[in-house]
């Protein structure tokens, strides 16, 4: 098996075909032996690419072509030591089932806005397509900014982090994903809340419990649609990093008896 990387014109394709895309080739991958690692958009080229783990080019493409018929224009062999430095890691991080080794966790929650009433206005099949592109968007973020799926609650995605970076940068690319969907989607827009903690989760199962777990769903629960709140934790462990916050702020949050420290996180510009 070698890793490929493939890239696609975007012929007016928008985020929603793209995230759609990526779908079709999760479902019918294992047939043809692949593994589709990750995909990204660079507008400025007009194209968008895939990190694939293949046979060879030729079974990469023929997932594309069995599943959504958008061939690659290009299908290159790849370093996998190059890609892992470009793209942090290129494991897949729900496959593995394995946590870092040290206790400490970034963990991030997502809330897609306004579930129940898109089922009873869209119906549910629209209303699923929609939850697939939803899980798109934030699963491709995680694959390529270093996050573990913990579970799907339904209407939103728990993760975890080894690196506060990680988990920053996973969140403002979530952000991003779904403000361009709502740009292409007015009629149908999708909006996602974000909260995030630091600590030491209990780990269960394959699940994670306790204080930190806890604080992070509160969190995003407290955060305003299309919003990222995180704890006083994660701003301080980002001094440094890049990241932007808003002015530091405390809230009263369901299950704890003091105020709770937090900020918003700033989307800096793309690019």
């Amino acid at each position: 098996m070698g890793f490929y990387m493939d890239r696609h014109e975007l012929d007016g394709a928008t985020p929603d075909d793209l995230a759609a895309a990526h779908i079709l080739d999760l479902e019918v991958q294992d047939r043809h032996g692949v593994r589709f690692l990750s995909y990204w958009v660079d507008y400025d080229r007009n194209a968008a690419f895939c990190l694939v783990q293949a046979p060879d080019a030729d079974a990469a493409q023929a997932v594309h072509r069995a599943s959504h018929g958008r061939l690659a224009n290009e299908i290159i062999p790849v370093d996998p030591a190059a890609a892992e430095r470009f793209l942090g890691r290129i494991d897949d991080p729900t496959g593995s089932g394995r946590e870092p080794d040290n206790p400490f966790r970034i963990i991030l929650f997502t809330d897609l806005e306004g579930s129940t009433q898109l089922c009873e206005r869209l119906g549910d099949d629209e209303a699923m397509r929609l939850l697939r592109i939803h899980d798109a968007i934030i699963r491709a973020a995680l694959a390529r900014h270093g996050g573990r799926e913990v579970k799907h609650t339904g209407d939103g995605i728990m993760a975890s982090f080894a690196s506060v970076q990680g988990g920053l940068a996973a969140a403002i690319a979530i952000q991003r994903g779904f403000a361009a969907h709502v740009a292409d989607q007015s009629e149908s827009p999708l909006r996602v809340r974000i909260g995030m903690s630091a600590g030491e989760p209990v780990q269960e199962g394959g699940d994670l419990f306790g204080a930190t777990v806890q604080l992070a769903a509160r969190l995003c629960a407290y955060a305003d649609p299309g919003r990222t709140v995180v704890s006083s934790v994660i701003r301080d462990l980002a001094i440094g990093k890049g990241f932007a916050f808003g002015p530091p702020g405390e809230a009263t949050l369901k299950g704890f008896s003091a105020p709770i420290a937090l900020c918003e996180l700033a989307d800096p510009p793309a690019g």
